[in-house]
C-alpha cells in the first residue's frame, strides 16, 4: 500500500480539534467531528490492506489481527499503566470504581458499551473520566473483528457485489443513526451499529481508489477539506451526532481520499511537515489528552484555566511523541518484537488490568484508602426500607398498579389510613419529599403517586391514577413536582403538560401547588464520606450557585408563568441547600443526598420541614 502523506495530515486535522474541543475552547465547538474523520480514515486503510492481501492471495486473519494488536495495544496499555497510580492517589471511591470498571471494558474493547450503559441517571462528569475517549477505539475494534470476516465470506460472490453490499449496509447504518439520535441519543452516540456507516464510507472510498487510483480533482478535494473545517468550527454539542449532519465531515474525508492526488492544492496543504508530524503521533496524542485533562480537573476540583489547558494540550503532544518513538515504533517492527512476545505480553497485561479492575469494582473503588469523615446514609435501599416499614400501601390498592412499580419498589405509599389529605404527584423527585413531609405533618394523611414519566394528565398509561384522584370524596391539596432538568426537553412540553394537569385538578376543586427542584450534581454523595480533609470534601461536594442557576433556567420561568395563569402557589425548595454563592450536598458534616439528585433521609427531613412551612404560609394566602 502506497504511503499518502496527506492521510497523516488528515489525522492531524482530526486530533488537534478533538483535543482543543475537550480542553474547552469554544472556537472548536465541533472539534468532536475529529473522531468521525478517524473512523473514515480507519475504514479506508483497513479495507485497502484487506483487498490487496485477498487479491494477492496472502490474506491471513491471524496476521491481520497481529497488526492491529501491534498498532493499538502497546500505546493504549502503556498510557493506562501510567494512569493507574494517579487514579489511586486522586480519585474518590465512586470515581475509582468507575475507573476500575473501565479498565475491564477497555481491555476487552467494550468500553463504548460500558459508557453507554453508565450514561444518564447516575453518570459522573464526563470530563473527569480518564478513559471515556476509548469508546471510539472500542467501535473500531468491533469493526476490525467483524469486517474482515464478512469481507472474506462475501468475496466469493465477486468484488462488485461486495462493494454494493457495503453501500447497502452503510445506508442502513446511517438510517439507524437518524432514528437513534431522535429516540436513544446515548446509544446512537456510543454503539457500533450507528457508527459503522462512517467506517464503511472509508471502505467505499478504498474500493473506488483501488479500482481507479487517486484522481486529481482540485475543486472536489478542496471542497472536502472545507467541509471538514466547516464542521469543526460551526457544529456544536447540540448538533445531533451521528446523523445526516455527520455526512458533511465524512463526505469531506471521502472526497480527499478519492480526489486529492499528490499534485492537488489540498494534498500540498495536508502534506506540510508540521501536519504530517502531528499526524504520525496522532494516535498517542488522542490517547494521552483525556487522562491528562481528567486528572487535572479531578485534582483541582474545578475547571482548569485556559492557560493551564493550553499547557496540558502541549504536554499531550510532547508525551505523544515520546510514546510514538519509544513504545509504538518498537512494537510495530517485527524484527524488534517477535509475535509470540507481543501476544504473550498483551495477554499478561489484559489479566493484570482486568484483575485490578475487578478488585476496584468489588471494593467499591478501594474505599480503604480513605477514612470516613462525614455522616449520612447515601443508599436508596435504606430510604425505601424506612418508608416501607413505617408507612402504608396506598388506598385504594388499585392505584398501586404495574405503572407505579420501579426498580422493585412500590411507588405508592401514604402516611395514614384511608383517603389521603395531601398528594405528591410526580416522579421520584416527588417521592423523595414524602418522608420529610410525613415526619413533619404526623396528623396529615400524605400520599405519593409516582409516574414512570412526567405527571401529565392525558397519558393513558396513568389513567388509573387520575381516575383515583377524580373519585376522592373531598377537596385535596395536590403538590406537583418532578425532575425538571431530565424530564423537560422543551419548555412548551412542560407548559402544556402541567397546564393540562392543573386544569384537570382544578376542575375537581382540588388546590394545586407547584414545587421547584433541588440542585443536581455531577458527583456521587458516596464520595462526600471520604477524603483527605473535611475542607476538601466540602469543596468537592458543592457547586457554584451560578451553575445551579443554569439548571433553574430550564424550568422556573415556565413554573412562574403557570402559577400566574392558574393563580396557584409556586414554592422553591432549594433555599435550605444553597446560599448566594454556592449549593451544598452536605451540612454540618451530614450528607443530604442519596445519589447525585435525590435526597436521603436527613435531606428529605430538612426539605420537608421547609416545604411544610411554605405550604402553611401559601395555603393561608390562597384560601
Amino acid at each position: 500500500m502506497k504511503y499518502r502523506a496527506e492521510i497523516d495530515g488528515l489525522r492531524a486535522l482530526a486530533v488537534v480539534p478533538v483535543i482543543l474541543f475537550h480542553a474547552g475552547f469554544e472556537l472548536f465547538s465541533g472539534g468532536f467531528v475529529g473522531v468521525d474523520v478517524f473512523f473514515v480514515i480507519s475504514g479506508y486503510l483497513i479495507t485497502t490492506i484487506i483487498i490487496e492481501d485477498i487479491e494477492n492471495k496472502k490474506f491471513s486473519i491471524t496476521n491481520f489481527y497481529e497488526r492491529r494488536v501491534r498498532r493499538i495495544l502497546p500505546a493504549l496499555f502503556f498510557i493506562i499503566f501510567v494512569s493507574i497510580p494517579f487514579a489511586w492517589m486522586w480519585m474518590l471511591p465512586s470515581q475509582m470504581r468507575e475507573f476500575s470498571q473501565s479498565l475491564i471494558a477497555v481491555s476487552f474493547f467494550v468500553s463504548n458499551i460500558l459508557f453507554w450503559s453508565k450514561s444518564g441517571y447516575f453518570d459522573a462528569a464526563i470530563e473527569e473520566k480518564p478513559l471515556i475517549h476509548t469508546w471510539s477505539l472500542a467501535v473500531e475494534e468491533q469493526f476490525y473483528i467483524l469486517f474482515p470476516i464478512i469481507l472474506i465470506l462475501f468475496w466469493r460472490y465477486g468484488k462488485e457485489k461486495v462493494f454494493f453490499s457495503i453501500i447497502i449496509i452503510a445506508a442502513i447504518s446511517l438510517l439507524l443513526s437518524e432514528w437513534g439520535w431522535r429516540n436513544n441519543p446515548m446509544a446512537n452516540f456510543y454503539l457500533a451499529p450507528t457508527r459503522a456507516w462512517e467506517l464503511m464510507a472509508g471502505s467505499i472510498a478504498a474500493f473506488i481508489v483501488q479500482k481507479n487510483g487517486v484522481q486529481k480533482e482540485n475543486a472536489l478535494a478542496l471542497i472536502g477539506l472545507l467541509a471538514i473545517i466547516f464542521a469543526i468550527f460551526v457544529y456544536d454539542k447540540d448538533t445531533p451526532f451521528p446523523s445526516v449532519y455527520s455526512l458533511v465531515p465524512v463526505i469531506g474525508v471521502v472526497l480527499i481520499i478519492i480526489y486529492a492526488d499528490e499534485d492537488t492544492i489540498t494534498t500540498k496543504i495536508l502534506s506540510i511537515n508540521p501536519l504530517v508530524s502531528v499526524g504520525l503521533i496522532s494516535y498517542s496524542a488522542y490517547l494521552w489528552h483525556q487522562p491528562i485533562f481528567a486528572f487535572a480537573r479531578i485534582r483541582l476540583l474545578e475547571f482548569p484555566s485556559r492557560e493551564l489547558m493550553l499547557a496540558l494540550c502541549a504536554l499531550s503532544i510532547t508525551l505523544a511523541y515520546l510514546t510514538w518513538r519509544y513504545v509504538e515504533q518498537p512494537f510495530r517492527t517485527r524484527t524488534k518484537t517477535k509475535s509470540l512476545f507481543v501476544f504473550s505480553l498483551s495477554a499478561i497485561v489484559l489479566i493484570i488490568f482486568s484483575s485490578i479492575g475487578l478488585l476496584g469494582h468489588l471494593s467499591e473503588g478501594f474505599r480503604g484508602r480513605y477514612q470516613i469523615l462525614t455522616k449520612g446514609d447515601v443508599g436508596h435501599l435504606e430510604y425505601h426500607r424506612h418508608i416501607d416499614n413505617k408507612y402504608y400501601d396506598c388506598e385504594p390498592l388499585s392505584v398501586a398498579s404495574e405503572a407505579l412499580s420501579w426498580e422493585g419498589f412500590l411507588r405508592c405509599k401514604q402516611s395514614g389510613r384511608g383517603e389521603f389529605d395531601w398528594l405528591l404527584l410526580g416522579d421520584s423527585h416527588a417521592e423523595h419529599l414524602f418522608l420529610g413531609l410525613a415526619e413533619d405533618n404526623p396528623h396529615v394523611n400524605i400520599a405519593f403517586y409516582i409516574f414512570g414519566s412526567a405527571p401529565y394528565y392525558g397519558n393513558e398509561r396513568f389513567e388509573n391514577i387520575f381516575d383515583t384522584i377524580a373519585n376522592v370524596k373531598s377537596k385535596k391539596l395536590i403538590i406537583l413536582t418532578m425532575s425538571y432538568v431530565t424530564r423537560v426537553n422543551k419548555p412548551m412540553e412542560l407548559r402544556e403538560g402541567f397546564g393540562n394537569t392543573i386544569e384537570f385538578l382544578q376542575s375537581l376543586g382540588h388546590q394545586v401547588i407547584l414545587v421547584g427542584d433541588i440542585p443536581r450534581y455531577n458527583i456521587s454523595p458516596e464520595d462526600c464520606k471520604y477524603g483527605g480533609s473535611i475542607e476538601k470534601i466540602m469543596s468537592y461536594c458543592s457547586m457554584p450557585y451560578t451553575q445551579f442557576q443554569i439548571q433553574i433556567d430550564v424550568y422556573e420561568p415556565v413554573l412562574e408563568e403557570l402559577a400566574d395563569v392558574y393563580d396557584i402557589p409556586f414554592i422553591r425548595i432549594h433555599e435550605p441547600l444553597c446560599n448566594k454563592s454556592q449549593c451544598n450536598m452536605l451540612q454540618n458534616g451530614i450528607i443530604l443526598y442519596r445519589d447525585n439528585n435525590h435526597l436521603n433521609m436527613p435531606g428529605s427531613i430538612l426539605i420537608g420541614n421547609y416545604l411544610s412551612k411554605k405550604i402553611a404560609e401559601t395555603t393561608r394566602l390562597y384560601k
